[in-house]
């Protein structure tokens, strides 16, 4: 099929190589899934409990988490379905449906990741500033910032994948893949560039003051880790290898899907003090 019709539906092959195995990825899967759910359903959970932790720092923390469900959504209920099934199909609208999901996931990420870049260089570089900067106000444009960008941008790039011909029905892959448009590619470079100039003033702002060091390593180490997995895993993604196993490849394409969502609130739950005891403490009822 050279031009495939609105109506057509997609076959995804990315699990032909897997079928002995399919009950085994099923249940790493979910238990994956769930893990993820009470990693992330905690972190929100206990900024939204705890008015210590309304600050911008910890909401941004908490719509990356939010982010972080999102993504995983528009991932695994039809990924364990097709693990349980014996044909891996998608509707046209599904595969256009599961694009917009996860492509607005991978972008919002970067977004909220910048976001958060631009909050700890307020903090440590102008910190009698901040508070004039980061009001409530700010803040609350900022979340829409972090989810409208991404949004218009993928509902853009659709609006133009949907007026090309597709050169057949068959998606050598474990969700309904499209090719990324270029909008969404300047955009990752935009905001890798922000958050690379964002983090150069903030190590040169810390070199001369061991106060704004030790600031860094409690605030802002946690979010460069954060950013460079998300980064590697959404190269794993750009990358495909012919000369692997197909499982291999599946799993990279789908990595940056998986592996953030549990990363992220166990790097912050473990290194920021402040939600660490206060995940302890709403553990113990008081």
């Amino acid at each position: 099929l050279m031009d495939t019709s609105p109506a057509a539906a997609f076959s995804l092959s990315g699990l032909n190589e897997s079928k002995e195995n399919k009950n085994v990825i099923f249940a790493f899967s979910i238990q994956g899934y769930i893990f993820t759910l009470f990693l992330n359903l905690t972190i929100i959970t206990t900024i939204s409990l705890e008015k210590d932790l309304h600050q911008p720092m910890y909401i941004f923390l908490c719509n990356l988490c939010i982010n972080g469900l999102y993504g995983t959504l528009g991932f695994y209920p039809k990924f364990l379905y097709d693990l349980l099934s014996d044909s891996q199909n998608f509707s046209y609208i599904g595969c256009l449906l599961q694009n917009f999901v996860i492509l607005s996931y991978a972008l919002c990420e970067f977004t909220n990741l910048t976001v958060m870049a631009f909050d700890r260089y307020v903090a440590i570089c102008r910190p009698l500033h901040y508070h004039t900067i980061m009001t409530p106000v700010t803040a609350g444009k900022l979340l829409v910032f972090i989810w409208m960008v991404p949004c218009c941008s993928v509902v853009c790039s659709i609006l133009l994948i949907v007026r090309l011909p597709f050169c057949g029905i068959h998606i050598n892959a474990v969700y309904c893949k499209f090719v990324i448009c270029s909008v969404i590619g300047c955009i990752y470079l935009s905001m890798a560039t922000f958050v690379v100039y964002s983090y150069g003033k903030l190590i040169s702002a810390c070199r001369k003051s061991k106060e704004k060091q030790s600031k860094f390593m409690q605030t802002c180490l946690p979010h460069l880790i954060s950013c460079m997995n998300y980064l590697f895993f959404s190269f794993l993604d750009a990358f495909s290898v012919k000369n692997i196993p197909q499982w291999f490849n599946s799993f990279t394409s789908v990595a940056f899907l998986i592996v953030p969502p549990i990363i992220n609130p166990l790097i912050y739950g473990i290194n920021l003090k402040f939600i660490r005891t206060r995940i302890f403490k709403c553990s113990k009822g008081g």
